[in-house]
């Protein structure tokens, strides 16, 4: 069972697919975010790029896990960056992860 719990005069109640119903009107409900990266002010769009970026950064790719994902590392730390193959299912949650292991290079942005 998914959905979002919705608080309103006292009474809760589980509101299933909010998006879909428009029983749910929030801010942070279809909010899409997007990866920039700063010295450029580039959104990434598309693995290409991020590679590239990636790269020149000093991470490298790592071939030797799970074949669902796309994995870099960085021979200077233990740190393992791990991607969706599809980047379609690339979110915010990737986009944090790659942030807080390169937090001077990358922002996660609201897109309108």
């Amino acid at each position: 069972m998914s959905g979002v719990w919705v608080f309103n005069n006292g009474v809760i109640r589980l509101v299933e697919n909010p998006n879909q119903s428009g029983g749910v009107s929030t801010q942070s409900h279809g909010r899409r975010n997007v990866l920039v990266y700063l010295p450029t002010g580039e959104a990434v769009s598309s693995y290409s790029s991020l590679e590239q970026i990636l790269r020149s950064l000093g991470w490298e790719r790592y071939f030797n896990g799970d074949s669902d994902l796309i994995q870099y590392h960085k021979r200077s730390s233990i740190d393992l960056i791990s991607l969706p193959r599809d980047f379609s299912k690339f979110n915010s949650v990737y986009m944090y992860d790659i942030v807080v292991k390169n937090p001077n290079s990358f922002h996660v942005r609201d897109f309108n």
